[in-house]
C-alpha cells in the first residue's frame, strides 16, 4: 500500500498523520523533510499519527529515527500516537517504545503535549 501523509499546524506543533505502509524508500525522504520545513519554522513538537500505518519496514524506523534526530537536535520531540498492534509490537520488539513517547490515541497526545 503507497505511503501517503497529511500535515498540519497546532500551535507551536506539527501533526503528521501517515497512512499506508512506512517502508522508507517511498515517503521516507518527503517525511524527513516536513520535519526539516517544520524545524526551520521554529516548531518543537511533532506528533506523528500511525492509526492508519498498517506495517513498518526496517527502513521506515529509520526515517522515525531521522526525524526525530532532527527535531531532538533543534531542542524539540517527536511522539507517537495511535499505533495498531502489529506497529505496536514492533515498537517494542525495537525498543523504539523506549525512545519515542507513545499514545495510545492522537487526542490523548494532543491533550497531554499541546496542553
Amino acid at each position: 500500500m503507497k505511503l501517503t501523509y497529511n500535515s498540519h499546524r497546532e500551535g507551536n506543533a506539527i501533526i503528521l498523520a501517515i497512512q499506508g505502509d512506512l517502508i522508507g524508500d517511498q515517503g521516507g525522504p518527503q517525511l524527513v523533510e516536513v520535519i526539516s520545513d517544520a524545524v526551520q519554522n521554529k516548531v518543537k513538537i511533532c506528533i506523528i499519527d500511525l492509526a492508519e500505518v498498517r506495517y513498518i519496514s526496517s527502513s521506515g524506523i529509520g526515517v522515525l529515527i531521522t526525524m526525530l534526530t532532527k527535531m531532538r537536535n533543534s531542542g524539540g520531540e517527536v511522539y507517537l500516537s495511535s499505533p495498531s498492534e502489529h506497529v505496536k509490537k514492533l515498537l517494542i520488539i525495537t525498543k523504539l517504545n523506549n525512545i519515542f513517547k507513545v499514545f495510545e490515541s492522537l487526542d490523548a497526545a494532543k491533550s497531554e503535549v499541546l496542553a
